[in-house]
């Protein structure tokens, strides 16, 4: 019953894709409805997963070189989480949703794509082998470019789909050939027996740490990690709420699920483990720094996004298995009520620019307040959230790690200081511009409190509170990549560390957004206006790429198309010419006069005849 997870959403998108227009409003319904059996679902597999009910094979869908490739479904602790938090968050935000894509001219298209990418990405959880996983996965891809560039009419939002489309591809080609070499290496392509498989390969280290790199490239470019990480922040142009779902609880947390996924490969070969710590702590900090400076509500949490990826990596790269997926489950409640509180802002003003806000929490006390809920998480404040799932990373970094343990207490305070930025910025002071703000209809208000309350609570999984549930239920064993059945001993010492970075980031940005009451004080950016306009200009990343990777591509294509034109058409044409010369120069002896052809055909005989006749002759003679 457990494959039924991912059946609920497919069968909302293919009513929807076929009957949206009759049904109207009614599509909205039918694709919640589906979201929330698929929930329920995941709660009994949950329980099942208590009980001892685990995987199953649901039939053989071919054999590689004597190798049973399945259809099964994979249920453990990993996806059972994992399923539990796209279910719930993909409701909450189709609930959303309704208020917030009301009157769209493709109101049941929205969701229909947004169904399918529930199936899509819940039937990659569900995956027990990397083939199955790799179609779903391109299915998320899909569906990504669908809903980002869902309002194509607008120029910016068709390149923004196109950027992704193409960005993704880079690691999803590398990620396919990892499968290949991983294959190559193992004969396995089943997670459950992948442990067995490294461990029989033989003298395939090289192989092995290749096929680990390239399956990684394929996480950066979902999880949207440096140096695949640009698609991201342009991805905003689609509507607020698929960015809550895709592109900040779900769909980027594919890449970080991945990692872990195949955690013992990594683990087998330190060095990948390393790679994937490097990329993190550089995607994190990079990423963090940008949103200091930016100032587009959507934008500044999409680099949050990148930046709270990194963390995850980092913490799985330095052996926090537990930590990285912790921080994946809490990272996925307070994002998605970032970005549907800014979609409650925007739905409001009409715009994205916190330069034009101030002084909405007492026109819109619900959103404010949840708004700053999510900040408080973020920034990991204790009790909420943020402040367990990042203590697990920074105690784990603090282990022989120092310079990725620096990266991490840097990233985090820079996380306090722009996330408590935007809320002052938004929230408080004195409005920037004329506007006429609302609090949202209930059907958007009610799911940003539902998420409020898991932004708070559900860190507590992972508290001594509740005896470190969260570990005590991820962890499988040490074969397939947990640190081990205990939980770490606390370290207070971080714990208050943790704490008092996140106090310091708000505290900063209290002194410059509120007690200045500028939105940034002038003699700092006298001060540091090389550093300002560099991460204005995001490190000019985007302009790199342009100048090494776009414009001799489309040099290359423009000199193709040339000689296309004038080499390969001009001798098709050529062609076309010849033949068409020789028909004109025939065309005159069809008259459709029989007379005429009767006199060609007569004097066609003489010819022959004289021709044969003298040919003879001659021939004789020569004899």
């Amino acid at each position: 019953m457990v494959h039924l997870i991912a059946v609920f959403p497919f069968l909302a998108f293919v009513i929807n894709i076929l009957f949206g227009r009759r049904l109207r409003g009614a599509s909205a319904w039918i694709s919640i409805a589906a979201s929330i059996g698929s929930f329920l679902l995941s709660v009994a597999a949950f329980q099942g997963l208590r009980s001892g009910q685990g995987s199953y094979n649901l039939g053989t869908w071919l054999t590689i070189h004597g190798v049973p490739l399945n259809f099964g479904v994979l249920v453990d602790p990993l996806s059972v989480m994992m399923l539990l938090v796209v279910t719930i968050v993909a409701t909450l935000i189709k609930i959303y949703s309704v208020g917030y894509m009301r009157g769209d001219s493709r109101y049941s298209r929205y969701f229909a794509y947004i169904s399918l990418f529930t199936a899509s990405m819940l039937g990659l959880i569900l995956s027990d082998n990397f083939v199955m996983l790799y179609i779903f996965w391109e299915g998320v891809g899909l569906c990504s470019y669908l809903l980002i560039a869902f309002w194509f009419e607008r120029p910016a939002a068709a390149r923004a789909g196109l950027k992704a489309f193409l960005t993704t591809r880079i690691g999803d080609t590398g990620f396919l050939i990892g499968i290949f070499l991983l294959f190559f290496a193992t004969k396995n392509l089943h997670f459950d027996h992948l442990g067995a498989a490294i461990a029989s390969a033989g003298p395939q280290e090289g192989l092995l740490i290749a096929a680990a790199i390239l399956i990684f490239l394929g996480a950066i470019g979902k999880s949207a990690q440096f140096p695949l990480h640009v698609w991201l922040p342009d991805a905003m142009e689609g509507p607020t709420a698929v960015s809550a779902l895709i592109h900040a609880a779900t769909m980027v947390a594919a890449g970080v699920y991945l990692v872990a996924r195949c955690y013992v490969l990594f683990m087998a070969y330190p060095v990948c483990l390393q790679v994937v710590a490097v990329i993190g702590a550089i995607s994190a900090l990079m990423a963090a720094s940008i949103a200091t400076v930016n100032n587009d509500i959507k934008r500044i949490l999409a680099y949050s996004t990148i930046s709270q990826l990194g963390l995850m990596m980092l913490g799985l790269g330095v052996g926090g298995y537990t930590a990285g997926t912790f921080h994946l489950m809490t990272h996925a409640f307070f994002k998605a009520l970032l970005f549907l509180c800014a979609g409650s802002v925007i739905h409001a003003l009409h715009t994205q620019d916190i330069r034009k806000m101030g002084g909405l929490l007492p026109h819109m006390k619900v959103t404010g307040w949840t708004l700053i809920i999510g900040m408080l998480a973020i920034a990991g404040v204790p009790p909420f959230s943020g402040f367990w799932s990042k203590d697990e990373i920074l105690v784990q970094a603090w282990s022989g790690h120092p310079v990725l343990f620096g990266c991490a207490v840097l990233t985090s305070l820079l996380t306090a200081f722009y996330m408590s930025r935007l809320v002052f910025l938004v929230l408080f002071g004195k409005p920037r511009s004329e506007f006429h703000a609302h609090e949202s209809p209930r059907t958007m208000s009610i799911p940003l409190m539902i998420l409020a309350v898991l932004a708070v609570f559900s860190g507590f999984l992972g508290s001594p509170f509740l005896h470190h549930a969260f570990q005590k239920f991820i962890f499988f064993s040490p074969e397939h990549g947990g640190e081990g059945g205990e939980a770490h001993p606390l370290n207070y010492s971080i714990m208050l560390l943790s704490a008092l970075i996140s106090l310091a980031g708000i505290g900063l940005a209290y002194v410059l957004y509120i007690r200045q009451n500028k939105i940034l004080p002038e003699g700092l950016r006298r001060m540091f206006t090389p550093l300002y306009k560099l991460l204005l200009n995001k490190y000019y990343i985007d302009e790199i790429y342009e100048a090494v990777i776009v414009k001799p591509c489309l040099a290359v294509c423009r000199w193709l198309s040339g000689f296309d034109c004038f080499v390969i058409d001009g001798l098709v044409n050529a062609a076309a010419r010849f033949f068409q010369f020789l028909s004109l120069a025939v065309r005159p002896v069809q008259t459709g006069l029989i007379q005429n052809y009767v006199l060609i055909q007569v004097m066609g005989v003489v010819v022959l005849i004289v021709v044969l006749f003298f040919g003879i002759a001659g021939f004789s003679r020569v004899g």
